[in-house]
């Protein structure tokens, strides 16, 4: 169990270290669209060569593409309801900032549930592994946290938002490893597909677009960087 608190920490801390960056300085439109440009390379290299490429082998195709068709419903479903309320109360400034939260949440969940089970049944984690976490959950962070301060988010509550999403994917590793002995595949590789259906919609949605928009043509170079760091950290774990 101790090394699931460990492990959980380690992967769920980048979230909120990018967040605290984000509050330290003033990002400039460019460099954070270059960042996120970056960390949407990355994800799309976690999914690839992670969550997809995991779940086949676990399972085969049926429970992880159930998980990918849920996880890309339950993101959609969310994000409407939480544009609708932004629509409501007439606070629209906070561009991408509240649907990359909403998908660092999605994600993180199923994808340390995974990582406890897989602690649990004693499989060793790479530090390859680790660093491709970081890779990819730092600049998601940082631009959600740089987007909910234009927005006119104050920075405690920014903080509090992030600290409590790395708090309830930390905890998500120990219940991971606690529901090892109930759970078999068919359930990694739906958790799984699951993180990697939240995050497609969350790329395409929001992550890419607003890559785009602030870092303009050095967008895709970013991205293809990101993607070639993430996948060779991957295939080296």
């Amino acid at each position: 169990m101790g090394g699931a608190i460990l492990w959980g920490v380690v992967a769920a801390s980048p979230l909120l270290v990018g967040a605290a960056l984000a509050l330290l300085r003033t990002w400039p439109p460019r460099g954070l669209g270059i960042v996120l440009g970056f960390g949407a390379g990355a994800l799309m290299a976690s999914i690839a060569f992670e969550l997809w490429e995991e779940g086949l082998d676990l399972a085969g195709p049926i429970p992880l593409i159930i998980g990918v068709v849920g996880g890309a419903l339950a993101y959609f479903i969310a994000d409407r309801i939480l544009d609708a309320r932004a629509a409501k109360s007439k606070n629209q400034g906070s561009g991408a900032g509240v649907p990359l939260a909403l998908g660092a949440l999605l994600d993180g969940i199923p994808e340390q549930l995974v990582l406890g089970i897989g602690l649990a049944s004693g499989e060793p984690v790479s530090i390859a592994l680790v660093v491709a976490i970081v890779v990819s959950n730092l600049p998601e962070s940082i631009g959600s946290a740089a987007d909910l301060l234009k927005g006119g988010m104050a920075k405690s509550r920014v903080l509090l938002l992030w600290a409590g999403i790395s708090v309830i994917c930390a905890l998500a590793t120990v219940a991971g490893f606690g529901l090892a002995s109930a759970t078999g595949d068919d359930f990694r590789a739906g958790a799984s597909g699951f993180a990697a259906g939240a995050l497609l919609v969350m790329l395409v949605d929001s992550m890419v677009p607003d890559a785009q928009e602030k870092a303009k043509q050095v967008t895709g170079l970013a991205t293809v960087l990101g993607f070639a760091l993430a996948a060779g950290l991957s295939l080296a774990s």
